[in-house]
């Protein structure tokens, strides 16, 4: 099932992979099984992506210290309004209601290790986002702190790092401090749990937003998902290269080989490409709640 439009009602939004509903004094999230890349949507879709997606997200919500304030209110369909209510049980474990919160227009990024885009500027400048690292590190080496690296929130394209003084400058320097200290208290908590668990967590993004544009920031969106976060796992780790991920480098991965960067007609995806992501997802799925994926909200 790909359509998870509602008869008659026009999302309030719709982007690569979600669609958003007006619920009058909430939203409804809705996780397609859309995938993207290089900001471009592709032609086939991951099965079952954004329902995992969306009970990862659950299961943090869910498992996260009383401190840190987020915003699902309900994965239950009985907690819908009318049609809503009618429809969401066919959809799968996909949807979820929450607080309608104004964005805080900055991407919280903490990283635990050296790599992607991190790895980049550290091997051009010796710093990222203007924090100083040590000489001599190499790709995938892990930092003796988590770092707080933020980046601009782009509308289209994609969005740029930027530094934490460039950010408090763009919001206010006492709610970036807040934000730092938030996410990585959240880095800190999965990372953790993802060790127990056989796992390396490097790197993550949050999204905050403020019910009413003031007060206490609330965690959004996707957390600590594949989608959002790199995960390793920790028996294959080895710094000097990218350890095997569980998000959609499997889909990158094949898109390079075909020298496809978003220009033209994304090519078409193979089945073991498609399957072989759909797999990665249930098994980070299975590590970090401990229950095999089955289809349903656990």
């Amino acid at each position: 099932m790909s359509d998870f439009r509602v008869p008659g009602i026009e999302p309030l939004y719709s982007g690569k992979v979600r669609d958003i509903y007006d619920l009058g004094d909430s939203l409804l999230l809705v996780a397609t099984d859309r995938v993207s890349a290089y900001d471009v949507v592709l032609p086939q879709a991951i099965p079952e992506k954004g329902s995992i997606l969306t009970q990862l997200t659950r299961h943090w919500f869910e498992q996260l210290p009383a401190s840190i304030e987020h915003h699902m209110i309900s994965t239950d369909a009985a907690d819908l309004p009318e049609p809503f209510d009618r429809v969401a049980p066919e959809w799968g474990p996909r949807f979820m209601r929450v607080k309608k919160l104004s964005m805080i227009p900055i991407e919280c990024v903490v990283r635990g290790y050296l790599v992607g885009s991190g790895w980049k500027e550290y091997q051009a400048t010796g710093t990222v986002c203007g924090i100083g690292l040590p000489t001599g590190l190499i790709e995938a080496s892990r930092l003796e702190h988590p770092i707080f690296t933020p980046s601009t929130k782009a509308e289209e394209g994609h969005d740029e790092n930027i530094s934490a003084e460039e950010a408090g400058r763009q919001v206010g320097e006492e709610l970036v401090r807040d934000l730092e200290r938030r996410s990585v208290e959240v880095f800190e908590f999965g990372r953790e749990w993802a060790r127990e668990r056989g796992l390396i967590l490097a790197d993550t993004k949050f999204e905050f937003g403020r019910v009413g544009g003031t007060g206490t920031p609330v965690l959004a969106d996707e957390v600590l998902t594949a989608d959002s976060s790199r995960y390793w796992p920790a028996d294959l780790y080895e710094p000097g290269g990218s350890p095997p991920s569980f998000d959609k480098q499997y889909v990158r991965d094949f898109l390079s080989q075909q020298s496809w960067r978003g220009d033209g007609p994304p090519p078409t995806l193979p089945d073991e490409v498609v399957e072989g992501t759909a797999a990665r997802y249930r098994e980070l799925y299975h590590r970090i709640t401990g229950e095999h994926w089955n289809g349903k909200a656990q």
